[in-house]
């Protein structure tokens, strides 16, 4: 962390203004030891951004991938505890943390992919959903490329089309061979995934960094989509 990136600070963090800072570009995370003491709002000037089409998969991960079960949304909590083992190097997610992503994750907000290997948890991710943007905040993995098939499955998920508009009463989430024209409909459905700074294990998956100016840009039109949100509350 570069508190350069630092943009404010808080005593407390409630879901609402969670919610309130991705939707500026901001995100949570404690600036004390270990993620403790008051609370950080960061919005780095380089952001870490997986963007459509940038996802790189190796041929070794493709293989590994045969032998995992990935699923969605079933073990929320397994995740976002994993994420925060504090034996792991710059672990910063507390019990509070904790308990605030458990209530976002009761109200539709953030979500978890979990990837197992014989119904064993192996890997996982988890981050909060809104239209077509994705704030990912964690991962782990037990097992070699593990927490790179929870992305991969993320972004397979993405990708989909969906056949109807989520507005429309009663719409199924189905998949479609060929784009509707809500995906034609200029870029506001396109998909963003923010992993917030790039390290060297996301570069290896396609992850780049963009200015902030272009990350706000990009974040804007995510908002308006319907992507994300949409397929992970199936």
């Amino acid at each position: 962390m570069d508190l350069e990136d630092l943009r404010a600070v808080s005593y407390t963090a409630t879901q609402a203004q969670v919610l309130s800072s991705y939707r500026a570009g901001l995100f949570p995370m404690g600036i004390g030891s270990g993620g403790t003491g008051r609370m950080g709002w960061w919005g780095p000037r380089r952001r870490g951004v997986l963007l459509p089409g940038d996802l790189k998969v190796s041929k070794s991960l493709r293989k590994s991938m045969r032998h995992f079960e990935c699923s969605v949304n079933t073990g929320f909590e397994h995740v976002i505890r994993a994420c925060a083992d504090p034996s792991r190097p710059g672990s910063w997610i507390t019990e509070d943390i904790i308990s605030l992503y458990l209530g976002l994750h009761k109200d539709g907000w953030a979500h978890s992919v979990e990837i197992r290997s014989e119904g064993i948890l192996v890997g996982g991710l988890y981050g909060v959903a809104m239209g077509s943007f994705f704030a990912g905040e964690s991962m782990f993995h037990t097992r070699r490329d593990a927490s790179k098939a929870a992305l991969v499955h993320l972004v397979s998920l993405f990708d989909e089309t969906l056949d109807n508009h989520p507005s429309e009463p009663g719409a199924k989430n189905a998949v479609s061979s060929a784009p509707t024209s809500i995906d034609n409909d200029d870029d506001h459905h396109r998909w963003l995934i923010d992993t917030q700074w790039q390290t060297s294990h996301l570069a290896s998956l396609g992850v780049s960094e963009i200015s902030g100016l272009e990350y706000s840009t990009r974040l804007d039109s995510a908002l308006r989509g319907h992507r994300c949100q949409v397929i992970l509350n199936k």
